[in-house]
């Protein structure tokens, strides 16, 4: 006989409106700092295209509460984390809040440019701010972002008080066969062509309305710290220099020789105007700007017994000039011996790669290999990385990218 309810089945969890429960490893990596989650790691649950900007709670497999996260489902990274705290809403209080928490852990930095906000680790999502002076450069990196866009800019302009605030939509595909559009003047004055930023004894001229990078890369602080370390007195190569920033920290700390190599005339036109912002001599035959690709021209160094005592190379992750393509995880080795022939013994090399998708340890066999393949000895000294206004949260290893490695050259 059967008892009252006995043909009952087991009642499921009930899902609260605007939960996602995530899978067990998943749930762990989010409570331990990492912010993003893909879609395949929902096995399965599809959220809403109206979802897009909203906040929902993510919870383990037992429903506890793990994080607060925006849902951004036209993305394969379908959520981004904000928040660990359950009560936590994402409107204009909050933002002004963590923008001015923000500003507050960069109130020691010297200089006037830095990363104001560093987007995923510090509760923005798929935003970074960047700080020019009086100006800011926002790159935004999803759609999602267009849903707080409005009070992301009161924000800013309520607490960081900027001049003017210029817009990069890193999210919006280039149109193909037009140059990618530049950056969008969103509030306040434009910014004077020529202005001008200081970092330790040097000044650079920026761009804030550029379509990618103002032309000084804010993460690469640390690089130019040794590289100013470094420089005194010695002959020194800079490989992909771009607009010299590396160069000139070079010859105002010193560097007998400063030779920069570009593959762009026009980059070296930018070059030329950071030197003359610092009144370093233009003149003066110490400083040379050679047009052309890396690998070609470290060869031709190479046949002319011309040597460096610092050579550095700050390559871009991918890039294709002259009919030259370079890919870092397939050809840094190949970079570093070519560097090698040109060093001299006791010399230094800089060895820099922004390639999240190539860790410390492929960085340190690239120039491993690379030293096996010039007959030379390579022993690291230092690694540097991230500058302070660049913080990232534990275990989120895709946003501590940066790699630099200084190595003494038997």
């Amino acid at each position: 006989m059967k008892t009252r309810g006995s043909d009952r089945r087991p009642q499921q969890p009930r899902r609260r409106q605007n939960t996602v429960r995530l899978p067990g490893d998943v749930a762990r990596r989010v409570s331990d700092g990492h912010p993003w989650v893909f879609s395949e790691a929902l096995r399965g649950r599809i959220l809403g295209p109206d979802s897009v900007g909203s906040a929902v709670d993510l919870v383990d497999p037992e429903g506890r509460f793990v994080a607060r996260a925006l849902a951004d489902p036209q993305q394969s990274l379908v959520l981004r984390v904000f928040s660990s705290d359950p009560q936590a809403r994402f409107d204009s209080e909050y933002l002004r809040r963590t923008v001015r928490r923000c500003q507050q852990r960069r109130q020691s930095l010297p200089g006037d440019c830095h990363r104001l906000v560093n987007g995923d680790s510090e509760g923005i999502p798929a935003v970074t701010v960047d700080r020019y002076g009086p100006y800011l450069v926002l790159c935004y990196y999803s759609t999602l972002v267009e849903t707080f866009h409005t009070t992301l800019i009161e924000a800013l302009v309520q607490v960081a008080r900027p001049t003017g605030i210029y817009l990069q939509r890193r999210h919006a595909p280039p149109t193909p066969g037009q140059p990618r559009p530049g950056a969008e003047l969103v509030h306040g004055l434009a910014a004077p062509p020529g202005l001008a930023v200081v970092e330790g004894r040097c000044r650079y001229v920026v761009d804030v309305s550029a379509p990618a990078s103002p032309g000084l890369f804010l993460d690469m602080r640390n690089g130019r710290a040794a590289v100013a370390r470094l420089s005194g007195g010695r002959r020194v190569l800079n490989c992909f220099s771009y607009t010299g920033t590396f160069s000139v920290v070079a010859a105002r700390h010193g560097a007998a020789v400063v030779v920069s190599v570009d593959s762009s005339a026009r980059a070296h036109g930018r070059a030329r105007r950071n030197f003359e912002e610092n009144r370093i001599e233009l003149q003066d035959p110490s400083y040379e700007f050679i047009t052309g690709d890396a690998f070609a021209t470290l060869a031709r160094l190479l046949d002319h017994k011309r040597r460096f005592d610092l050579v550095i190379l700050d390559p871009p992750t991918y890039s294709s000039a002259k009919g030259r393509t370079f890919a870092a995880p397939k050809d840094y080795a190949d970079l570093v011996r070519a560097a090698l022939e040109v060093i001299e013994p006791g010399g230094v090399l800089l060895a820099c790669c922004n390639a999240a998708k190539l860790t410390a340890s492929d960085l340190d066999r690239a120039v491993g290999r690379g030293a096996a393949l010039a007959s030379r000895r390579v022993v690291i000294t230092e690694r540097l990385g991230l500058p302070p206004d660049f913080p990232v949260l534990p275990v989120f290893i895709e946003g501590d990218y940066l790699k630099l490695l200084v190595g003494q050259v038997d």
